[in-house]
């Protein structure tokens, strides 16, 4: 058996709890809000927004989801440092997105340069942290790694597609990118604790004959120096 590296039980709680904290507060944050919110076409950012009802709910759940990227960076072990190093600065981005709220007129420029450095730090770091060696969980793979990011790629530009043309399902693209990102790294994870044990088998010694045996043995001592 080979020992893999694993992530500490406080790297893997903060993996689950980003994508619950996330799915939850937007959830429960959008319930709070007068009359019917629609998800589809309102972001998150607007939950969190001056002027929202109970915006610290929201507000909350960004901090969580933030602290949580950047706690399970510090965890995951077996990953490239860069690619740690990405998911640390994703949370530290994230926090800043947090305690920039949107005005209620108008955009903040810090909360969209925050959520801007935070999104391409989440997408980028499947690149930075996959490893080559024949140990790396499925998770850290380059093949699955080059997959996710370019799956999160096309949602990307989904949603700047429909910032950029105010489209109707800007909140449903938010939502999806970010759901795919934490969901993504959860699933990292637990690849990672699947794979911490590996079974590697032993080279066998080459089987010889009593014969070749004594051969050999006759032979070695012939080849000692004489006295």
């Amino acid at each position: 058996m080979v020992f893999v590296r694993t992530v500490p039980w406080w790297g893997v709680a903060s993996a689950v709890a980003g994508p619950c904290a996330l799915i939850s507060g937007w959830s429960i944050a959008a319930g709070l809000q007068p009359g019917s919110f629609d998800a589809v076409s309102r972001s998150i950012s607007t939950l969190a927004a001056y002027g929202a009802t109970d915006r610290w709910v929201m507000t909350l759940g960004l901090i969580v989801v933030a602290g949580c990227n950047a706690i399970t960076g510090l965890g995951l072990r077996p990953a490239a440092l860069y690619g740690r190093v990405l998911l640390v600065a994703g949370g530290i981005f994230g926090l800043l997105v947090a305690i920039s709220p949107q005005p209620v007129d108008g955009s903040s420029l810090r909360h969209e340069i925050a959520a801007g450095l935070s999104c391409a730090a989440m997408t980028a770091w499947p690149l930075a942290g996959f490893r080559r060696e024949p140990w790396a969980p499925f998770g850290l793979r380059p093949g699955p790694s080059f997959w996710v990011t370019g799956v999160i790629l096309v949602i990307l530009g989904w949603f700047c597609f429909e910032v950029v043309s105010g489209g109707d399902m800007i909140g449903l693209a938010e939502r999806v990118l970010t759901g795919a990102q934490t969901v993504w790294l959860l699933i990292v994870v637990l690849t990672v604790l699947a794979a911490r044990w590996r079974p590697r088998v032993a080279a066998l010694p080459v089987p010889t004959s009593p014969g070749t045996a004594a051969g050999s043995s006759r032979s070695a001592a012939r080849s000692r120096p004489g006295r």
